[in-house]
């Protein structure tokens, strides 16, 4: 984005997103990527037979939930201001 000088010289030139925002997507893909991680595994090398490791409460409950809350803090990331001023 530009930016005018109250002087009326050049526009300067400034990026949409600064360090707080890139602090936040890097927390999010580390949410998402430990999401992944934790989901892996519990296969069985025999297809025929059964394994019930694939269903415990880290592949089914707490993966998706870190992935969806690394997604949400994404979003967060995208969405925060920080040119914005704090009203006092």
């Amino acid at each position: 984005m530009s930016k005018k000088n109250n002087n009326g010289q050049k526009p300067t030139k400034e990026f949409v997103f600064q360090k707080k925002n890139y602090l936040f997507l890097f927390i999010g893909i580390a949410f998402i990527v430990l999401g992944f991680i934790l989901m892996s595994g519990g296969g069985s090398d025999d297809p025929q037979v059964f394994n019930p490791e694939i269903y415990n409460f880290r592949r089914i409950r707490l993966a998706p939930t870190l992935i969806l809350i690394g997604l949400g803090i994404q979003v967060y990331a995208i969405l925060l201001n920080p040119h914005k001023k704090n009203k006092e």
